[in-house]
């Protein structure tokens, strides 16, 4: 009888300890607003391995201004989902709605830019976000996540749509309408900044914010020169309260979540909603030391750590150093530990893994003297009356940094001067009072080699069996086998050898279907070289490779162009530069979110081995070789260089470009020969005005300039390298591209009976096209896009005898003088320095049959139809 009272003990605190991690007996709902950065899905990964009875992650939206673009973003999240069974949770990205210039904010902003620059669509300049760079390091390594992210993550049915994406406004709305409700940000902070701007009744069911970002009193470990170093030695970021590698001389003070949106971040800090950060002066005391990454190689039992392990075996492959172990911190996935122990230990109560303070803080979001007028502080500058109600003499009426090469920022042999973005600890009415993450805690059992209390904790939770992954990408097929198919042309004489210069657009797709469906002894395709700083990112290099998986071109050599236009990126920078030119694509609906995803249709396309890697090898200059180095994407010039070596004596290269002239102009700037290997180059681009300026040119997002044609205008010193080169060039300009502006034509054209896979999947993206034109304005210059076949078609008529062609010589000169209103206009030469051969007339009708016909021909056929075809292929048995 004794034993009924200890039992009834035991109940009574068994029953307290777990109403302590829940709120009444229901879990925490919990809504992640990410930049999905790598460490961002560590985090990720570690809330979804949690108890769903007590953490439950319900939405998570996509912040698209910071580490990663929009469409390879949004799809990640979907196959990290899929991986791990939970396609139930809400994602929201994007939106397109503007902020107006008297500041009403309509629904649906899509936070491709800061608030700052938040203008009528989503085309804007990068004062922020040119601080991270685009390539290798950068977007391009986060939007593959360096090549891991096709070989391992699985795909299932949910992706990116058009028009159908929900944004994440209104994932935001849906989520937290629900009821009580908190946020985790480890990203810039647009999204929760326009949403507490528009929603203010809806902030009564936010709980609390945790957020990663910002340093307090935080001094950077990085960029220290050793305690052995000689005088030469310069420290670079070291003991700065930042850590923006790339901008330190101008701010020495931001972290890059709060630098990517300062006024947003001050809107989240200022809302009364009660804050959690965990700052840099916490994250910079758990790096990933040489222990940990050792006992995580030997703890990989679940696909979601076998996921975070590959990254982060790949980040430290590639570290641009050799410290990574002491310059890589467990940034987001510190903080979503530090954030689920508060939450299910209670806000006062001791936390697991951090110790933790109160301080009273702001962000600053422009620089003192307040109340100036300098053109910089777009709040103040465009107007008589400050957007918001701002106050005019107030601390959001300073200076904002426009740049990482602010002229104002910068002082010569001293820490720069801007602080935009900084979490600074100040008193006054424009604090606020914070909890704050101070550093991370040591681990209670002294005896082990994994020195902190979250190291041992997070590779427990990656590793429970509970709330597991299901598959990878290779295991979730019984009979998956990477293949690569290449052409067998023996016997065959192969025509004239071609290289395809292409920025990615649609119009560029359905061009190289074209071109790899006219016969090889006409065109042997050789070689595509594309560019980033068009129509795409350049992590969609990965779709042209499936496309040409598709057509069983395994063979054709891909190579990866410059990522800015000439001389827009920043010395000893290459990897950040200036969006003077690049601003003109949008970034949502209609621009770069449709172009990366291929207006939602990539994903149908077969898979092929072949991806961007970030593998590298010190043969080509990086610090050392990674496990396959001869995985490495080669570069645009590389692929010159092969191919120019392959070449039988006295044969020459015909180059089509369906872009920018960015990569064309630095072959020849480059290769001092390359003039006289090439047979001919025809430019779809330019704008040869004929009829006394009443047709204007495309480039539609800059309205001051009304003449120029895109590829001429988003790299115009690429273009006038090209003009003022000895080159043969054929121009087929845009009034000629607009002839072909008929997709109802060519997609009645495009019926058969056996339909050939390739004809299937150009009819259904040219309807995609046509339905969406119809239906949004955002897309009402999508017809462009078939105009771009014109230039293949021309190509392999060699001698005009179905299109009727005729062309004319003029004496052109394109415009490159650094003025936006002027650049990539094409006029006439008075001087008559150089000749050009300009299309002038073509039968367009014969064009729509000319190029359906091509494909619908069986003769050099898809070999893999689709992705389907190849999940059917390895799943049976």
């Amino acid at each position: 009888m004794k034993l009924w009272p200890n039992l009834v003990c035991v109940l009574v605190m068994v029953i307290a300890a777990t109403s302590n991690k829940v709120q009444g007996g229901t879990p925490y709902r919990v809504l992640l607003d990410t930049d999905v950065d790598t460490d961002d899905f560590f985090a990720l990964l570690y809330l979804l391995k949690l108890n769903q009875s007590q953490i439950n992650l319900q939405a998570i939206t996509v912040n698209t201004n910071s580490w990663t673009n929009a469409g390879h973003a949004a799809n990640q999240i979907y196959d990290i989902l899929y991986m791990m069974g939970r396609d139930d949770i809400d994602v929201g990205v994007g939106g397109d709605g503007a902020i107006l210039e008297n500041g009403t904010i309509q629904s649906n902003v899509g936070g491709y830019l800061p608030i700052i620059d938040q203008g009528r669509g989503t085309t804007g300049p990068c004062r922020y976000r040119q601080a991270i760079p685009v390539g290798g390091g950068g977007r391009l390594d986060i939007d593959t996540n360096m090549g891991i992210r096709r070989s391992f993550l699985p795909q299932g049915n949910r992706r990116y749509s058009p028009l159908r994406q929900p944004t994440a406004q209104q994932v935001l709305i849906k989520t937290i309408s629900k009821g009580p409700v908190t946020v985790f940000i480890t990203g810039a902070h647009t999204n929760m900044g326009i949403f507490l701007m528009t929603n203010p009744n809806l902030k009564k069911n936010i709980n609390h914010i945790y957020i990663m970002g910002g340093g307090v009193r935080s001094s950077n470990p990085t960029g220290c020169c050793p305690k052995n170093a000689t005088s030469s030695c310069q420290p670079q970021q070291c003991g700065d309260r930042g850590n923006m590698f790339t901008a330190f001389r101008s701010n020495p003070y931001a972290e890059f979540n709060f630098f990517g949106d300062p006024f947003a971040a001050y809107q989240v800090i200022h809302s009364g909603i009660p804050i959690t950060l965990v700052p840099l002066d916490a994250t910079n005391t758990i790096p990933i030391t040489q222990e940990f990454f050792k006992a995580f190689e030997q703890n990989q039992h679940t696909y979601e750590a076998q996921y975070v392990f590959k990254s982060l075996k790949m980040a430290r492959d590639t570290w641009f150093d050799d410290q990574f172990f002491t310059s890589y911190f467990m940034w987001d996935s510190f903080m979503a530990g530090v954030a689920t122990s508060s939450m299910l230990h209670g806000e006062y109560e001791e936390n697991e893994f951090a110790e933790m303070e109160y301080m009273n803080i702001t962000v600053i979001t422009s620089n003192e003297p307040y109340g100036i007028s300098d053109g910089s502080n777009a709040f103040f500058d465009e107007g008589k009356i400050p957007k918001f109600n701002l106050g005019k003499n107030g601390v959001h009426s300073g200076h904002v940094q426009t740049g990482i090469r602010d002229p104002f920022c910068l002082r010569e042999n001293a820490r720069g001067r801007c602080k935009d973005g900084y979490t600074e600890e100040v008193v006054g009415p424009d604090s606020v009072r914070v909890r704050v993450a101070t550093r991370a805690k040591p681990n209670r059992d002294t005896t082990s080699t994994l020195d902190r209390e979250y190291y041992v904790h997070y590779l427990d939770v990656l590793n429970r069996p509970q709330y597991k992954g299901r598959f990878n990408f290779t295991t979730e097929f019984p009979r998956y086998k990477e293949v690569l198919y290449k052409p067998d042309f023996k016997g065959k004489k192969l025509g004239k050898t071609v290289v395809f210069d292409m920025d990615m657009s649609a119009g560029d797709f359905l061009a190289l279907f074209y071109l790899l469906k006219v016969p090889v002894e006409e065109i042997y395709l050789k070689a595509i070289l594309v560019t980033g700083s068009g129509w795409a990112n350049a992590a969609t290099i990965d779709v042209v490779y499936d496309l040409l998986h598709m057509m069983g071109r395994d063979d054709i050599l891909v190579g990866l162009g410059d990522l800015f236009a000439v001389n827009q990126s920043y010395p000893n920078g290459p990897l950040v530069g200036d969006c003077k030119y690049s601003k003109a694509i949008p970034h949502g609906s209609g621009g770069r979110l449709d172009s990366d995803t291929l207006y939602g249709l990539a994903r149908d396309l077969p898979r092929s081995p072949r991806r961007y890697t970030a593998e590298n090898s010190v043969e080509f200059g990086a610090p050392r070789d990674t496990d396959f180095p001869q995985l490495r994407q080669p570069l645009a010039l590389e692929v010159w260089r092969s191919l120019v070596k392959s070449l039988d004596d006295g044969s020459k290269i015909t180059i089509l470009t369906n872009g920018p002239l960015t990569n064309l102009a630095n072959i020849l700037l480059s290769e001092s020969n390359a003039s006289a290997i090439i047979q001919e180059v025809f430019i779809l681009g330019g704008h040869v005005n004929h009829q006394k300026n009443e047709e204007k040119g495309n480039a539609i997002n800059v309205p001051s300039n009304k003449y120029a044609e895109l590829n001429m205008f988003l790299d115009p010193l690429a273009a006038k390298t090209v003009f003022d080169s000895s080159l043969e060039v054929t121009l087929i300009p845009l009034h000629m591209q607009r002839r072909v502006y008929a997709f109802p034509r060519i997609i009645k054209k495009l019926q058969a009976k056996n339909m050939t896979p390739e004809a299937i999947f150009t009819k259904r993206l040219l309807m995609r096209l046509h339905r969406l034109r119809r239906r949004h304005h955002l897309y009402r210059h999508v017809d462009m896009f078939s105009g771009e076949i014109l230039g293949a078609i021309i190509l392999a008529d060699d001698h005009q005898k179905h299109l009727n062609s005729t062309f004319g010589v003029e004496h052109l000169k394109v415009n490159a003088e650094g003025m936006l209103s002027k650049d990539g206009e094409v006029t006439f030469d008075t001087y008559k320095n150089k000749g050009f051969k300009v299309l002038q007339g073509f039968d367009y009708v014969s064009c729509y049959n000319i190029f359906s016909n091509r494909l619908l021909r069986q003769e050099q056929s898809a070999v893999i139809g689709s992705f389907d075809e190849q999940k059917r292929l390895w799943s049976s048995q």
